[in-house]
């Protein structure tokens, strides 16, 4: 039963992601005029809704959402199953972790794809129904550049940038689970490679003699 402390760390995370959502509907207004500056103009809260997946990717309507839906409702599934599988091997603890971070932030977001066009009515006007249509909520905005980009940078260059993305918890822990897991491989995956030594007893020489001590 040692897995199930991962499963409550994606508890945990399922729990911060749920109840930051609901303040964020309850009491700020989305878009601009809600906005909250917490360090100056580049980390703020701003209540957006995101229908899609990272980025605002969508998949084609009227079943694009469902099939998103489901596909996160499956790799869930997965997620859950290897956590338990590899708790019983010599699995690294801190893989195991970070696979309950994202455990716990994958189903924060499908929670908000199943209920939330049910509990918060903000599923798309043209969506079928409201169920498995929801929003996922974000709120955590770093207004970090928008510009163009020096003429002198080749191939990229002159282009324009804009560089604010909007997340919330679920999506944070999805990201450090998987950041930890990229940066610890070494140490996460680690084998034993090294073949296995055999060790031969030391036996003495035989004496080609025996001496007899007389007293």
């Amino acid at each position: 039963m040692k897995y199930w402390k991962y499963y409550l760390l994606a508890l945990l995370v399922i729990l911060i992601d749920q109840v930051s959502k609901w303040a964020v509907h309850a009491y700020m207004e989305p878009g601009m005029p809600g906005e909250i500056p917490l360090l100056g103009d580049w980390f703020k809260l701003h209540y957006t809704l995101n229908p899609g997946m990272a980025f605002g990717v969508e998949l084609p309507a009227p079943y694009g959402k469902i099939i998103l839906t489901t596909f996160r409702l499956v790799a869930v599934t997965f997620i859950a199953y290897l956590i338990r599988k590899h708790s019983f091997r010599h699995t690294h603890p801190g893989l195991l972790a970070c696979g309950g971070l994202i455990l716990g932030g994958a189903i924060g977001n499908l929670i908000d794809s199943m209920f939330y066009g049910v509990i918060y009515n903000n599923a798309p006007f043209e969506a079928p129904t409201p169920w498995l249509h929801g929003q996922v909520i974000d709120m955590i905005y770093l207004d970090l550049y928008e510009g163009f980009l020096p003429m002198s940078w080749p191939l990229i260059g002159g282009s324009h940038l804009s560089l604010w993305p909007i997340f919330n918890i679920a999506d944070s822990a999805i990201f450090i689970g998987v950041a930890l897991i990229l940066l610890n491989q070494s140490k996460f995956f680690q084998h034993e490679d090294s073949p296995t030594k055999t060790v031969v007893p030391h036996r003495d020489t035989e004496p080609t003699s025996t001496e007899h001590v007389q007293l």
